[in-house]
């Protein structure tokens, strides 16, 4: 019996509850008249924990990235509500990346390499049958050297998430802790930080994905199709509409 995979929440989900109403509790509601910049804090804070908590839950399983996150809002949270000086959340934005980044580079010398995880996962990969594959053409030795060079390639995009975000702290954070404007400011950031710092990111990210993805059909002579894993093979057959298939019929070789 197949085991059905459970649903899949929708990104705009994520997107909403750890970006888009934070910002608009901390930019509007946490001015005097409304909450106030503590409780503003507080209530922006619950929905991202509680949503990363919820994640946590649902996955049944300790996912190292997710917990850093958790971390790094409460954090914000922490700071915010004791009144430490700005500089604080400065440091505190960079280092979470920057401690990431050399788990990442450090957890080559272990038996379980992060890259592994955040990449190549059975969320995306048919992870088994690309180990069974590497082994049968012998190229485990030569996977393994070049996922050092990978393992580089998406530490560098930790590390420049950790500079991003230092420079956007010291731009942004101007004002007084516990002062709305410092609490619209933090909102301001929160915001900025998915343009300044996520795209730059994410685009380096994805570089070393498609480097992966090139390394392991080369490696395993699988075509892009057998490396993925079940669950978005199926996506991709369900794409395919019997309108298409017939049209995709009919066509007429033309000599």
């Amino acid at each position: 019996m197949t085991k059905t995979r459970p649903k899949e929440e929708h990104p705009m989900v994520s997107i909403m509850l750890n970006v888009v109403i934070p910002v608009i509790i901390l930019t509007y509601l946490s001015k005097d008249k409304y909450l106030g910049p503590l409780w503003g804090m507080i209530a922006a804070l619950i929905l991202p924990i509680g949503y990363g908590i919820h994640t946590l839950i649902k996955e049944k399983r300790a996912d190292f990235v997710a917990i850093i996150g958790i971390i790094s809002v409460l954090l914000t949270g922490v700071f915010g509500i004791l009144k430490l000086p700005p500089q604080w959340i400065a440091v505190k934005e960079a280092a979470i990346p920057l401690i990431l980044g050399l788990a990442v580079v450090i957890s080559l010398k272990t038996p379980y390499p992060l890259i592994k995880k955040m990449l190549m996962n059975e969320k995306l990969f048919n992870v088994p049958l690309l180990h069974e594959k590497l082994r049968e053409l012998g190229n485990e030795a030569k996977f393994e050297k070049r996922l050092v060079g990978l393992t580089w390639g998406l530490a560098s995009s930790l590390f420049l998430s950790s500079a991003l975000n230092y420079a956007l702290a010291k731009v942004v954070l101007k004002s007084e802790p516990g002062t709305e404007a410092f609490a619209a400011e933090i909102g301001r950031m929160t915001g900025l930080s998915y343009i300044v710092v996520m795209i730059p990111s994410m685009t380096v990210m994805i570089l070393v994905l498609i480097a992966l993805i090139k390394t392991l059909t080369q490696l395993t002579g699988l075509k892009m199709d057998d490396l993925l894993a079940e669950h978005l093979q199926e996506k991709e057959k369900s794409a395919v509409t019997p309108e298409s298939q017939k049209a995709e019929s009919q066509k007429i070789e033309l000599p």
